[in-house]
């Protein structure tokens, strides 16, 4: 499908993104690219419907976010480009364009999210802050939602660091919320990025950030919920973590208030204790990247995943799971790993396959 054709998918009316996003992943895994069409999935989404005047109409709001885009320099990265997040493509509804100002470089790299509550404590700041930095100067991109509190704090403490970031929003990637934040984002631009699934100018509805959280934990190895009451957003991030097969990973805090009553259970079902970046490094299969090593080397060299790959030959990540028997959060990490060094090859679809 051209371009026009998938933005032209996230502007159908009365249907949700994440179900578009998810009928769109289904069509493009069981038909041949020459039959997947904008009018199929139309088709499949709304039948019944007057499908020309659908994709009429949607082909002309696709032009029209385009021209915006460019008026504000903002980039449409479509699912086949090399761009696109590679973590993201595995996830049952990814986006079939997002939306990006900044530098494309971190979509790629492996990524580490860091969330927490918009009214953070000062304790929560500085550690959401101080575990960023930590992990940008291992070389991982941190990403967050650029909300206020513990948000905010990651994205902080990682460009302190000389670290890339990437910030998700609720609306388009050229509308900053909180307004406040219009310079923390400026700073993003410059060494990370800013997406959104959201087309330019869309406004941050409050029905938008529920969406975005599973793209949040979508382009990222694991998610790390530094301090959540019992109703917190972070922890839809986490729910969308472990439905992705993502590490979840918690920060003990004070039982004194209601402040860390989720993540306490978030603890009490399982999440990873963090009180350092060498435990979630440790988690994620890196211990060697711990601070000090000079030579972090590579873990995933040993592994003989690779060697039972068949040349030439387009895996998906679960397949892969069941070829090497490989844990769900290991594949996610070597793939992604693997690709950066060019010893796998990232195919439309979210495939992978060993160069012949």
């Amino acid at each position: 499908m051209d371009l026009q054709s998938v933005v032209a998918l996230t502007t159908l009316p009365g249907i949700s993104k994440p179900r578009a996003a998810a009928v769109f992943r289904e069509l493009r895994e069981h038909l041949d690219a020459r039959w997947l069409t904008l009018e199929r999935v139309v088709s499949t989404l709304a039948p019944g419907g007057d499908i020309r005047t659908i994709v009429a109409a949607a082909r002309a709001e696709a032009a029209d976010l385009l021209a915006s885009a460019e008026r504000v320099g903002v980039a449409p990265v479509a699912y086949s480009d090399a761009a696109y997040p590679p973590l993201l493509h595995a996830i049952s509804d990814p986006p079939p364009v997002i939306w990006a100002r900044g530098s494309l470089a971190a979509l790629t790299r492996p990524a580490v999210a860091i969330v927490g509550s918009r009214a953070a404590t000062p304790y929560a700041l500085e550690v959401a802050a101080r575990l960023a930095g930590e992990l940008a100067s291992r070389g991982l991109v941190i990403v967050s939602g650029l909300a206020r509190g513990a948000d905010g704090a990651a994205h902080r403490g990682c460009l302190g660091s000389g670290g890339a970031t990437i910030a998700v929003l609720g609306s388009g990637p050229d509308v900053v919320y909180p307004f406040e934040h219009r310079q923390l984002a400026a700073s993003i631009c410059e060494q990370g990025t800013l997406i959104s699934e959201l087309g330019p100018g869309a406004p941050p509805l409050p029905e938008h950030f529920p969406a975005r959280n599973r793209l949040i934990s979508g382009i990222s190895l694991a998610v790390v919920v530094v301090e959540a009451s019992e109703k917190s957003g972070s922890l839809i991030t986490a729910r969308c973590a472990l439905e992705q097969g993502r590490d979840v990973m918690a920060v003990p805090g004070s039982i004194l208030s209601g402040r860390n009553r989720g993540s306490h259970a978030l603890l009490k079902d399982g999440a990873k204790v963090v009180e350092t970046a060498d435990d979630i490094l440790e988690e994620l299969g890196w211990p060697g990247l711990r601070a000090g090593v000079a030579d972090p080397g590579n873990p995933l060299d040993s592994d003989d995943l690779l060697t039972r790959m068949a040349p030439g030959e387009a895996y998906a990540l679960d397949e892969l799971a069941d070829v090497a028997g490989v844990p769900g959060r290991e594949l996610l990490a070597r793939m992604t790993e693997w690709e950066l060094q060019g010893r796998v090859q990232r195919v439309p679809g979210g495939r992978f396959r060993r160069p012949v």
